[in-house]
């Protein structure tokens, strides 16, 4: 029970607690996150940039401008519920959990029940192109602008709207049926690209299609394509 399932299930406790609510969550959640959330548990899904202090610090924001939202998470599980304060507590979150799973027991439910509606990828996986460059953080701008002017020319390519990290594109052909994600790492001169798929082979239909427009940036070191 990790990433996008972990995030579904508090999201549920949540939303049953704080009907309407917004989530709050990092960048790289699912499309099929995003719709259980809206859906199924009738929230608000609000994808926001990496970084447990970026998506705490946005569920404050939003708090104090009447947007109501309990919690605060990334895919790595790093959580904060506006109940505790906004604290960054994985013990308070375990808590929760337990408390969760020991009143299923008692109904003969298990917690799977309550994210039997999530629907999961096909097919995910990261690529983390290494940026070989001093200036990592202004050449990797340029690339992620670049492929926003580039997907304007593909027909079945089309740019997330809301969205605050890197760029984020629908892949929406029946051979791809997925998005992708790039943006600039945290820290490190690193370009991640993240890409899901719910279909059977179509990372690797994305992931190529971006391989040949980074080609065209001397300064990318692209091995880490090798794996396709």
């Amino acid at each position: 029970m990790n990433r996008n399932r972990l995030i579904a299930l508090i999201s549920a406790m949540i939303l049953k607690e704080h009907p309407g609510s917004t989530i709050v969550t990092d960048s790289i959640t699912s499309d099929g996150l995003s719709e259980f959330i809206t859906q199924e548990l009738n929230g608000v899904h609000h994808r926001f940039r990496r970084g447990y202090k970026n998506v705490i610090n946005e569920a404050i924001r939003l708090n104090n401008e009447g947007q109501e939202s309990w919690l605060a998470i990334e895919t790595s599980g790093h959580g904060a519920m506006k109940e505790n304060y906004f604290l960054d507590d994985g013990a308070y979150l375990v808590t929760k959990l337990l408390i969760k799973l020991a009143n299923c027991q008692q109904e003969g439910k298990n917690l799977a029940e309550f994210i039997a509606k999530l629907q999961e990828p096909e097919e995910s996986q990261e690529f983390r192109v290494k940026i070989n460059t001093e200036s990592f953080q202004d050449y990797g701008n340029q690339v992620i602008e670049k492929l926003k002017e580039f997907v304007i020319t593909q027909d079945d390519w089309q740019l997330v709207p809301n969205n605050y990290e890197g760029v984020r594109i629908s892949c929406c052909s029946g051979d791809e049926n997925g998005w992708l994600l790039l943006r600039l790492s945290l820290h490190d001169p690193v370009i991640p690209l993240n890409v899901e798929s719910n279909v059977s082979g179509g990372v690797k239909k994305i992931a190529n299609r971006v391989l040949e427009f980074l080609k065209d940036f001397d300064a990318l070191d692209l091995t880490a394509f090798h794996v396709l």
